[in-house]
């Protein structure tokens, strides 16, 4: 008999799958349009401004460039920071299961990097961008793309651009097996448990691309106890760079999205600024 379409197969913390292989997401994600104008706010023109690499979160399988919790938060950046932010719509499980997410970020990462001089297809990148004060950033999975992108870039680096620093919130490195399981079940051409995407191996860290890595935590966060472990790896690594940590006590993985006029909020921002601007 042909499975029926409430027979399910298998139920995670972000979706479940049925056997006849339906897939039901538990979250739903708004869109809204882009503004008509992207340089909007850039009050001195002839200032070039650094650029912001944003990866949005999401459990690998929802939320996107477009919602407006992503479009407000990354908003909220660009003010606090004055940077030039290129916020990346990647593909998502199911309809574009791992490694389409990590593939689609390096593409786009590749086509800001175009712009370096200044002659790409988007002249607000050619005219305002400062490529040599680029900043690659995510949080949650986000985190987890933006790590492998600078592993990615790689020592050598990128031609015409120089990848400063990496900016990682609430960062999902595996160690949780629910987690764990889940992000294998999304990507059917996976190493296990120590696939590198999940737990990044010493010769990954020491290889990063950049020379300055600022990391979020949440006390209370789910995730808080991986993320030590990234921690505790790269510092023993032979990278060589600097790694700066934040940690915000009784708070929650993404609070800062979910109650961003909140005084820790703020303050997450405001060092997030700060790292940028840093001199």
């Amino acid at each position: 008999m042909e499975p029926t379409s409430n027979e399910i197969d298998r139920e995670f913390r972000f979706f479940r799958t049925y056997k006849n292989g339906r897939v039901e997401k538990f979250y739903t994600t708004h869109k809204i349009p882009p503004p008509n104008d992207p340089i909007t706010g850039i009050h001195d023109p002839t200032r070039k401004l650094p650029v912001l690499f944003y990866i949005h979160g999401g459990g690998f399988c929802f939320e996107s460039a477009f919602s407006p919790l992503y479009h407000n938060h990354v908003a909220s950046l660009v003010t606090e920071a004055r940077v030039i932010a290129v916020s990346v719509e990647y593909g998502l499980y199911p309809d574009q299961p791992i490694p389409a997410c990590y593939e689609d970020s390096w593409a786009a990462l590749k086509w800001v990097v175009s712009h370096s001089a200044t002659n790409g297809p988007e002249p607000w990148l050619n005219e305002y961008a400062d490529f040599d004060r680029l900043f690659i950033s995510g949080d949650s999975a986000g985190a987890n793309i933006s790590h492998h992108l600078a592993v990615r870039v790689g020592p050598d680096g990128l031609s015409g651009v120089k990848v400063n620093g990496i900016v990682l919130v609430h960062p999902f490195f595996g160690g949780l097996k629910e987690d764990d399981e889940m992000w294998l079940y999304m990507c059917p051409e996976n190493g296990g448990l120590q696939d590198r995407r999940l737990k990044p191996p010493t010769e990954d860290l020491a290889g990063i691309g950049c020379g300055r890595v600022l990391i979020f935590f949440a006390a209370e966060d789910h995730l808080r106890e991986v993320g030590q472990r990234y921690y505790d790896e790269l510092a023993k690594s032979k990278w060589g760079g600097s790694v700066e940590v934040v940690e915000h006590e009784g708070e929650s993985h993404v609070f800062h999205q979910m109650k961003p006029d909140w005084e820790k909020a703020t303050n997450l921002m405001k060092k997030f600024g700060s790292f940028i601007n840093q001199k």
